[in-house]
C-alpha cells in the first residue's frame, strides 16, 4: 500500500467512525471532572483503552514521589484520589520511532450557570460546535487522538513502534499529572498533545507561575477609616503594579526568537480575590490569587525576585496605607516554559 492509498484509507476510517467518536466525546464531556474530581474520567479512559487491547497502567499519584523533581508544584486540596492512566501499544517487533499521545481530563470550574446557554456538563452540538465545559480544552482532542489510532487499525495498518496514550490531571494547575508520567519512566521519541491550537503546531510554550498576594492592613471602624489601612484598596494598587510589570515583560518578549511575532504573549491575571470580614470595618486582609506567564529560558527564581521591586513602585501604598504589608506567598508553583 503506497502512502496516498494509506492516507485515503485512514481518512475513510475516520469518517466511518465519526458518529461513534462524537458520542464518546459527549460522554467524556458530560463528566464534571473539575480539580479533585477527575476519577470518573480516568475510569472511562481506562475502560476505553482496555476494550481496545492496550496494556493499561493506572496508578495513584503520590506527591511525595514528585516533590524533589523539577517542575513540582505544591498541592493544597485533597489529592487522595489523584490518578494517571496510560495505555501502551507494543508492536511485535519495534522498528520505528516511539510516540506519546497525551491529553488532560481536568477542567476549570464552570462559573455562573446563568451565563451558560445550556448546562456545562450536558454537552450539545450547536452550529457545528460541541458546547460544554472541557469540550474544547481538551476532551475532544483526547478522544480524537484515541479514534485516530482506531482509524489506523481499521485501515489495516499497524504502527511499528511503541505508543503511549496518556490521560493526565492537573494540567490546569500544577502539571503534576504529566510530571507523574515522567517519574513513572515513560519516554518516547516524540510527544503530541492535541490541545486546541486552531489547527497549528506549537513549537514553543510559555511557562506559568501561580502565586498569592497576601496584603495585611490596619482594621478600624469605618467612621475613622482615615486612621486605618484598607487592605483591599491597597491590593488594587499592587495589581496595577503587576500590570506594569506585564507590559515590561511583553516588551522583552519582542526579542524572543519564538514569541517576537506575537502581540501579547505574556499575560498576567488576578483570578481570585478574597478579603475583609464586615462591610463597616476597614478590611484587615486581602488575598489575591494570580497567574503570570514566563518565556522559555527565564529562570523562575529570578522572575519571582522581580515581584518585590514592582511592589515598591506604587507610592499610594506607602502614602495612604503606611501600615499595609504586602507579600507574595503560596501556593506558588511554576510550570516550565518549553521550546
Amino acid at each position: 500500500m503506497n502512502l496516498d492509498d494509506a492516507r485515503q484509507k485512514i481518512l475513510e476510517a475516520v469518517d466511518s467512525n465519526f458518529d461513534a467518536q462524537l458520542a464518546t466525546t459527549m460522554d467524556f464531556v458530560a463528566i464534571p471532572s473539575t480539580r479533585g474530581a477527575e476519577g470518573p474520567c480516568q475510569d472511562m479512559i481506562g475502560d476505553l483503552l482496555r476494550r481496545r487491547g492496550y496494556e493499561v497502567d493506572d496508578w495513584h499519584i503520590d506527591p511525595n514521589d514528585l516533590k524533589d523533581l523539577r517542575g513540582f508544584g505544591p498541592i493544597e486540596h485533597d489529592f487522595s484520589k489523584a490518578r494517571t492512566v496510560v495505555g501502551t501499544y507494543r508492536p511485535t517487533r519495534e522498528a520505528g520511532r516511539s510516540l506519546i499521545l497525551q491529553g488532560h481530563c481536568d477542567v476549570v470550574p464552570a462559573g455562573p450557570l446563568a451565563m451558560w446557554e445550556s448546562p456545562p456538563f450536558s454537552p450539545v452540538v450547536r452550529h457545528g460546535r460541541m458546547c460544554g465545559r472541557g469540550a474544547c480544552d481538551m476532551k475532544s482532542g483526547t478522544i480524537a487522538a484515541l479514534y485516530a489510532l482506531d482509524a489506523i487499525k481499521h485501515a489495516g495498518l499497524k504502527p511499528t513502534a511503541r505508543i503511549h496514550f496518556q490521560s493526565v490531571i492537573e494540567e490546569e494547575s500544577t502539571g503534576l499529572g504529566a510530571l507523574s508520567t515522567l517519574q513513572r519512566g515513560y519516554r518516547a521519541d516524540a510527544c503530541f498533545i492535541p490541545e486546541p491550537t486552531s489547527g497549528k503546531m506549537v513549537r514553543s510554550q510559555v511557562g506559568v507561575i501561580w502565586f498569592r498576594l497576601k496584603v495585611r492592613g490596619h482594621p478600624v471602624h469605618v467612621f475613622e477609616a482615615g486612621s486605618g489601612s484598607n487592605a483591599i484598596t491597597a491590593a488594587y494598587h499592587l495589581i496595577h503594579a503587576l500590570q506594569k510589570l506585564e507590559v515590561e515583560w511583553n516588551d522583552r518578549a519582542r526579542s524572543d526568537r519564538h514569541f517576537k511575532t506575537l502581540v501579547h504573549p505574556i499575560n498576567f491575571n488576578p483570578g481570585i480575590i478574597k478579603g475583609g470580614d464586615w462591610a463597616s470595618s476597614v478590611p484587615a486582609w486581602c488575598d489575591v490569587d494570580c497567574r503570570i506567564a514566563i518565556l522559555p529560558g527565564w529562570s523562575s527564581p529570578t522572575v519571582k525576585m522581580k515581584f518585590s521591586p514592582a511592589f515598591r513602585r506604587p507610592r499610594a501604598i506607602t502614602t495612604f496605607y503606611p501600615t499595609t504589608r504586602p507579600r507574595c506567598s503560596g501556593p506558588v508553583f511554576c510550570r516550565k516554559a518549553m521550546s
